[in-house]
């Protein structure tokens, strides 16, 4: 495992997507209702908390795409935007898993959603898997991790909130991750670092979103 290693060109291809519209196709709480287009989708999944409104604002260049709060588990449904200005991938923005404010029954749907969606999702291409970088990898993120491998449903690990540790704490961190995703077969070998506040591995992330996208759509730099 090794952090995400970006060339010139991976960069500006991410920025070229990334720069086009981002438009919010629909809401979807039930496995029914998913789009049927056939566009190829990258998803964000993690904990509640973990930053993933932040980060995704971050990389779209917007302030409110997806909704920032401080209540964890304010995400409540899979929220599918398209990306670039020829709608060359749809990013998919998942609810959080673990603490939510909500009733049981209705985190229990959620669930059932999210395990469906990875389960048999035939245009994902990749789930992008947030870790908070102050604790490594959770129970919680096991067991997604766990699906994900079952499903041979392919996911990078994002570590969120990198401004927040100490180098030495975040160097410790990154170690432990890697080693332990060695031992997952579905799990991409490169861990993207990030910090939607700093704007850290922001252009990284672009790129390998990017990379994902159909070559005659997203050409390179």
């Amino acid at each position: 495992m090794t952090m995400a290693n970006s060339t010139d060109d991976d960069i500006a291809r991410g920025k070229a997507l990334f720069k086009g519209p981002c438009t919010f196709v629909k809401g979807v709480v039930q496995i029914d209702d998913l789009p049927q287009d056939g566009r190829p989708e990258v998803a964000f999944a993690g904990r509640s908390n973990v930053g993933k409104s932040s980060l995704i604002n971050a990389l779209t260049g917007r302030t409110s795409l997806a909704r920032v709060s401080v209540t964890p588990g304010r995400t409540r449904e899979l929220n599918f935007f398209t990306l670039g200005k020829d709608e060359a991938l749809t990013l998919v923005d998942m609810p959080g898993y673990g603490y939510a404010r909500a009733p049981k029954a209705r985190v229990k749907g959620w669930t059932r959603l999210v395990r469906d969606y990875l389960r048999g999702r035939r245009e994902l291409k990749r789930v992008f898997l947030l870790i908070d970088a102050r604790h490594g990898i959770k129970p919680n993120d096991w067991e997604t991790m766990k699906l994900m491998d079952e499903a041979a449903v392919s996911y990078q690990v994002v570590l969120t909130k990198a401004d927040k540790p100490k180098a030495m704490e975040l160097e410790t961190v990154v170690a432990k991750v890697a080693g332990e995703l060695a031992k997952h077969p579905a799990a991409y070998p490169q861990i993207v670092i990030t910090s939607a506040r700093a704007g850290l591995g922001i252009p990284e992330l672009r790129a390998a979103v990017a990379a994902l996208a159909p070559n005659d759509v997203v050409p390179g730099a």
